[in-house]
């Protein structure tokens, strides 16, 4: 699935939901679905560079939203594979 396909589907389940579809809500949704992101501050560096009138409290209830919706996960970047490291 492209990523537009995938903003498509993002967006049509956050209408469902009755959520707001607006151009700083857009920018989040490129940001996430373009970038790896480890974290909520990071999508707020990002997105405050393309919009500086973005608030930290804008990404956390976006990501808030998506989580609710089920539409992302929030996963470690960093993992510990301890049977290679036993191994070695």
């Amino acid at each position: 699935m492209s990523v537009e396909a995938k903003k498509g589907f993002i967006i049509q389940e956050l209408k469902k939901s009755g959520c707001r579809i607006t151009t700083q809500r857009q920018l989040l949704i490129d940001i996430i679905l373009k970038d790896e992101c480890s974290c909520c501050k990071e999508i707020y560096y990002r997105a405050a560079k393309k919009d500086p009138s973005i608030g930290m409290a804008t990404v956390y209830r976006m990501v808030k939203t998506l989580e609710e919706a089920g539409l992302i996960q929030r996963k470690n970047m960093y993992r510990i594979d301890c049977e290679a490291v036993a191994t070695a």
